[in-house]
């Protein structure tokens, strides 16, 4: 390949558009000298010879019109690519559509949209929220959103996740359950409890870590009834009919005061999530990334 200075180029162009190495050295602020130093190594890089003195200035070669011509659009191209480097490393791209549920990202989500619109200037994040994870994934698989946090696991293989968060369980009870008297409960003590099932997960690997199936002895989580909505199983909680096993920040933005939540020392961690498909603009996920992870102070290292 041949190594062309792009400089020489666009001086050349100058002397094409001037056929004269007076006017072109003026408007180059070169030296003449200089000039047409510059266009003869251009010369010896191409193995050509570009242009021919007059007596009233240059003349243009056959080979020096060709690369006139042509040469012109080159460097507009690579103005071009400059201008959408410049613009990447920026984040000007447009607008981001991120799907959330308030519950799971209410602490947070205004506050990483404004953060990452202060980082990239000329990015619009759009924040939509929705009800259930299955509806995020909907969206995802659609293209109708960019990315969404999601709780993990996801169970499916279509998806990319960085984590962003991670919260310890919490157990919403019926009030007056034996178990609301303690400050925290363990799994064994769940042990009889049937868990209820709100019509929310992705997968049956998501489906048993909500359930925290199985327990730390091996045994199965006792399954209790599926319901519509999350609503619909505090419902039930309140009503006796089992328990529900959530990450704690739901337990902030869910109450209900015939519901008692408490703290479950021994289950997993509930992991939150930034999902995307491979559609979705790499530079700005990264850069998403950082910033939830600068907001909730999740650190890269242990994911």
């Amino acid at each position: 390949m041949i190594d062309l200075d792009i400089r020489q180029l666009q001086s050349f162009l100058v002397v094409a558009q001037e056929l004269n190495i007076t006017r072109a050295s003026a408007r180059l602020h070169l030296s003449q000298q200089t000039l047409s130093t510059q266009i003869q190594q251009l010369e010896r890089a191409l193995g050509v010879t570009l242009l021919v003195r007059t007596s009233r200035g240059v003349l243009l070669t056959p080979a020096g019109d060709e690369l006139g011509r042509g040469g012109s659009a080159v460097i507009s191209d690579l103005g071009a690519l400059t201008d959408r480097v410049r613009a990447a490393d920026r984040g000007r791209l447009g607008t981001l559509r991120v799907a959330c549920c308030p519950y799971a990202t209410a602490l947070f989500a205004t506050e990483v949209a404004d953060a990452m619109e202060a980082a990239v200037p000329g990015l619009e994040v759009e924040l939509t929220t929705v009800r259930t994870p299955p509806e995020e994934r909907d969206l995802l698989l659609t293209g109708a959103v960019d990315a969404a946090f999601m709780w993990l696991p996801l169970g499916d293989n279509r998806f990319q996740h960085a984590v962003v968060r991670g919260d310890r369980r919490a157990v919403a009870l019926p009030a007056g359950h034996r178990l609301a008297e303690q400050d925290a409960v363990t799994l064994a003590d769940l042990a009889d409890e049937p868990v209820l099932r709100p019509d929310i997960y992705l997968s049956e690997e998501n489906l048993c870590h909500w359930l925290a199936d199985p327990r730390p002895d091996g045994t199965a989580a006792p399954r209790g009834p599926r319901q519509a909505t999350i609503e619909d199983c505090l419902l039930a909680v309140a009503r006796g009919k089992g328990v529900w096993l959530a990450p704690e920040p739901l337990s902030r933005w869910i109450p209900a005061s015939t519901v008692e939540w408490r703290p479950v020392k021994d289950a997993d961690v509930s992991e939150l999530a930034l999902v995307w498909t491979g559609q979705t603009s790499q530079p700005l996920i990264a850069r998403m990334i950082a910033e939830v992870r600068a907001v909730t102070g999740w650190a890269a290292e242990t994911d």
